[in-house]
């Protein structure tokens, strides 16, 4: 289980709203308190009636707060104090109604008043059934929230309070401690300059097809909002994906391997750390028709070369930034990532298995990162937390190396 660090002495608002997953943030409450942060607990209406406010006092040992005229917040500090007050604030659960009201801007209740109010950053953990947590309506609600600066902290996937299976379930207490002591662990790649790769490639066979793979570019994507929270200036170097460029990331947009190697050479040299992430297509056709291929033949064979190994070129520069791999394994996981991270000179390595429900395409992702003489595991969380709890990583060897 990875460290928790960084909410000792933190004042933190925990908002709590209407769904079966408040049961939880009984528990985030006592796990707050118990690492040593003041915790102060905002209840909307919907929520007292999945968990009493009596409990949430006697676990956060302040007045919880359920109403924007309550006499106790307006004698004791003032909603606009109160809002002053926190480091930050967490909603969890938060439900769709929730969100598409923060969306909307409206202050119609206490909590959603002080998420306007605050300078505080403020943290959504999600939680409600898995088709209403794909709802376009949901999803365009949760990407405005984003560009705002909202951290979005999960849902996972998972059986559900209703009976079924999939994407909406809110994360566990260790899960979102993790990403809030990370979040206050900001600044350990200030002036760094960090080079990324994320996402596949397509190899073009003709003018309809192409050779590629199932990376949804989603974990390099999380780990340049990770890189950028952490002080450093990130360059992403993207394959195709459905995913929007990141606040404070430079994007560049390539297709085949050979692109991507090609921005990756002229930006190497003034980097102090390349991660990686890319899904690189390891073979591409020798042959590219110009025109579609028709289903005439029974059988169609295809002439494949390999293409450019750019983690390996990197590694190689004489003035070779801290080079990170990533290696996606179905088995013998260890073997595999320190063999990869030995043959190529590498810093680190950050490996994961991939299969149903993990890895490509997943919204979680668990990772076990090696390093000369030494590896850590981080355990299974939605990818954004597992970002950060790498960067963390990368930012100590990399600065342990510096010094050496």
């Amino acid at each position: 289980m990875a460290v928790v660090t960084g909410v000792n002495g933190r004042r933190i608002i925990v908002g709590v709203t209407g769904g079966i997953a408040a049961y939880k943030s009984a528990e985030l409450v006592r796990r707050l308190r118990q690492k040593g942060a003041e915790v102060r607990v905002v209840m909307t209406s919907a929520a007292v009636a999945f968990i009493t406010p009596l409990t949430m006092q006697a676990l956060s040992g302040n007045p919880v707060h359920t109403s924007l005229l309550d006499s106790s917040v307006e004698a004791a500090m003032g909603h606009i104090e109160l809002a002053r007050w926190a480091d930050a604030v967490l909603v969890a659960p938060a439900s769709a109604n929730f969100l598409a009201r923060m969306a909307h801007g409206l202050a119609d209740d206490l909590l959603t008043t002080l998420c306007l109010a605050t300078e505080a950053v403020v943290f959504v953990a999600p939680a409600m059934n898995r088709v209403m947590w794909t709802h376009p309506a949901t999803q365009h609600n949760c990407q405005v929230l984003q560009q705002r600066g909202v951290r979005l902290l999960g849902p996972a996937e998972g059986e559900q309070a209703c009976g079924e299976t999939g994407a909406g379930r809110m994360l566990e207490a260790e899960q979102l401690l993790l990403a809030l002591g990370n979040h206050w662990q900001q600044g350990a790649l200030a002036d760094c300059r960090v080079l990324l790769t994320a996402g596949p490639t397509r190899e073009a066979i003709d003018p309809v097809r192409y050779i590629s793979n199932h990376s949804s570019g989603k974990m390099g994507y999380a780990v340049a909002v990770a890189a950028v929270a952490a002080g450093a200036e990130v360059v992403l170097v993207s394959g195709p994906t459905a995913l929007a460029c990141p606040a404070g990331v430079e994007c560049v947009a390539v297709e085949t391997a050979a692109e991507m190697s090609e921005v990756v050479k002229a930006r190497a040299g003034n980097s102090q750390i390349f991660i990686a992430a890319a899904a690189v297509a390891d073979y591409r056709p020798t042959v590219v028709w110009d025109k579609k291929i028709k289903k005439d033949a029974a059988e169609l064979s295809l002439s494949l070369a390999r293409t450019e190994d750019i983690l390996a070129q990197v590694a190689a520069r004489s003035d070779k930034p801290f080079c990170v791999g990533f290696a996606a394994e179905t088995n013998d996981l260890e073997k595999y990532a320190e063999g990869k991270m030995q043959r190529k000179r590498l810093d680190m390595i950050a490996a994961n298995l991939v299969g149903p429900g993990l890895g490509f395409n997943a919204a979680d992702n668990a990772l076990t990162v090696f390093w000369q003489g030494g590896k850590q595991d981080i355990p299974r969380a939605d990818k954004g937390i597992v970002a950060r709890a790498l960067i963390t990583l990368i930012a100590e060897r990399y600065h342990a190396q510096s010094t050496s």
